[in-house]
């Protein structure tokens, strides 16, 4: 389960950087304060993918915490790039990502 939960958070980064949508400045930390659901309060989805989600579950890798129950991150993308043209890939890599808790 690690090691495809790993390869799957490195897919999706690697999504984002062919988009050309992965920063190389750090966020701002005012931004991580009351940001709401993936993010939504203070950053755009893609900023929540590479600051919150990726390293959050490269901290629960190497901790070796517990993995969540489910995952729900497509169904966000869904609604956030509907109708964005070329985001059917990282759309993809987010259901395979879910699809990790559900079966």
């Amino acid at each position: 389960m690690i090691e495809k939960v790993r390869l799957s958070i490195q897919k999706i980064e690697d999504e984002l950087k062919r988009l050309e949508l992965w920063s190389e400045s750090a966020l701002s930390k005012d931004k991580l304060v009351n940001m709401g659901a993936f993010g939504s309060n203070t950053m755009a989805f893609t900023e929540w993918l590479q600051f919150v989600l990726i390293p959050r579950v490269q901290q629960i890798i190497e901790t070796k915490e517990e993995f969540p129950t489910q995952s729900n991150v497509a169904a966000y993308a869904y609604r956030e790039f509907d109708g964005v043209a070329d985001r059917e890939i990282l759309i993809q890599l987010l259901a395979d990502f879910d699809r990790l808790f559900t079966d």
